[in-house]
């Protein structure tokens, strides 16, 4: 039997209250989420960003339920310390609150996610309390909600002003009176996400949110580079995966053409006396 302990929503809250920082990652498939798991990622959210690494997608509107469904199973399978969170796609609990609950539910008791995220503030508190009472845990998303972009300027940061950062500190205190355990910062000034982390007794992840939060996310194909649609300022490229994959499938195509694979090694052979028999039975 494994020792490996699963992160429970215990943990991230002990790791708030011991000031120890706390790392999340995006993974969308079974081998990504093995890789990330095995590295050590204390979250790991399976996104609707894979509409646009994964699927390619001009943004995550598009996104369904039943790709979600499908990429939070694949991760699920592959993973065994990480908190595994499933983002709920857009529209799929923005019509109701029974909406909510059984799309949650889908991703929860289908998807085997350990818990859910949906993006929204006060606006969405009342469904984040319902998901809640259900018996399903939900992680906060708030400033730049990818979502729902095009109402907010587009992808731009948020908070700047005095009345622009008291909505989004009323946010997140909303969020956290509505039960949610965690809650992720996108793209609001660094000093704004300090507060908020200061003022809430859940962990702050900050993506673009600065060094202050309790934690950190970021997309992995933008960190391993191998998304070049765009980069966003707050990312930080690890690695140039991209380049590596293209000059391996380069170095595979020139060796299938100039008869350098597959080698001997790389061969099934049978007894010499077995193919002088075939080829005598076939006129070769």
């Amino acid at each position: 039997m494994s020792d490996i302990k699963k992160l429970l929503v215990s943990d991230l809250w002990d790791m708030k209250r011991q000031g120890k920082k706390i790392t999340m990652i995006t993974a969308y498939s079974y081998p990504q989420g093995l890789i990330v798991d095995e590295a050590g990622i204390d979250i790991i959210l399976v996104g609707d960003s894979l509409g646009m690494v994964e699927l390619g997608y001009r943004d995550t509107v598009p996104v369904t339920m039943d790709e979600m469904l499908m990429h939070t199973k694949a991760v699920m399978r592959g993973v065994k310390r990480a908190h595994v969170v499933s983002d709920m796609p857009f529209m799929s609990y923005n019509i109701s609150i029974e909406q909510g609950i059984t799309n949650a539910g889908i991703l929860y008791k289908d998807g085997l996610a350990d818990s859910v995220k949906l993006e929204g503030g006060q606006d969405m508190a009342a469904v984040v309390r319902a998901i809640v009472k259900a018996g399903i845990p939900v992680f906060g998303h708030i400033g730049l909600t990818p979502q729902t972009a095009a109402m907010l300027g587009g992808f731009k940061v948020q908070g700047k002003s005095v009345d622009q950062a008291k909505r989004v500190v009323d946010d997140a205190l909303a969020l956290e009176d509505a039960g949610a355990f965690a809650l992720i910062l996108e793209a609001i000034p660094r000093q704004l996400a300090a507060i908020i982390t200061q003022k809430v007794k859940i962990p702050t992840v900050g993506i673009g949110g600065g060094l202050d939060c309790d934690g950190q996310v970021l997309v992995l194909h933008d960190m391993v580079g191998l998304f070049r649609r765009f980069t966003p300022k707050f990312v930080k490229v690890y690695a140039d995966v991209y380049s590596i994959q293209l000059e391996a499938v380069k170095k595979y195509i020139g060796d299938v053409q100039t008869s350098k694979f597959p080698a001997e090694e790389h061969t099934f052979t049978m007894k010499e006396d077995v193919v002088v028999e075939l080829r005598k039975a076939y006129g070769l």
